[in-house]
């Protein structure tokens, strides 16, 4: 099966099983956030082809929104509560025993920016999943990151499903297709 296939077969599930979608969109979003996950599954391409079929088919949006901003908020607090539990440890877990410059660049990242960069990270694919893990490791306040994780999540989950969501209908209206 190759990434391709991967993708069409969870759009065309989620098209024609939409009672799924919710737990679908919530798991693509969680493992897209957690630290030794999002390596592994290809979620952006998904929800955002996921966000076309909102368009085309009515789905509601807001539910599918819901659900992507709660998996993105609880897949970053566990990768924070990863490095706030283990520190320096997780440097010598998989996958960042394999490639530890994620683990580099998302300190620099993290002590460059701060609470802004763990806003901001959110939106950038490789530290996605590792400037939380560093905010743990780096002890930062968990009220500080949780209230930025919910921000960033909401706003995230809204990027990734609205274009196709509400690009379609626009598209359509204005340019009647």
């Amino acid at each position: 099966m190759t990434l391709d296939n991967l993708i069409q077969m969870t759009m065309n599930f989620v098209r024609d099983h939409q009672m799924w979608g919710l737990p679908v969109v919530f798991f693509l979003a969680f493992g897209e956030s957690i630290t030794f996950l999002s390596l592994l599954i290809p979620a952006t391409v998904i929800l955002l082809g996921i966000g076309a079929i909102i368009g085309e088919s009515g789905i509601a949006f807001w539910p599918l929104w819901g659900s992507a901003a709660a998996g993105a908020f609880f897949g970053d607090w566990i990768s924070y509560w990863i490095g706030w539990r283990y520190k320096e440890k997780v440097a010598h877990m998989w996958p960042l025993s394999r490639n530890p410059q994620m683990l580099v660049r998302g300190q620099y990242f993290f002590h460059r920016w701060g609470a802004p960069g763990v806003f901001v990270g959110r939106f950038f694919g490789p530290f996605r999943a590792t400037v939380p893990l560093v905010a743990g490791i780096c002890g930062m306040e968990q009220k500080t990151f949780q209230v930025i994780n919910l921000a960033s999540a909401m706003l995230w989950g809204f990027l990734m499903l609205a274009p196709g969501a509400f690009g379609l209908h626009w598209l359509a209206k204005y340019f009647s297709f």
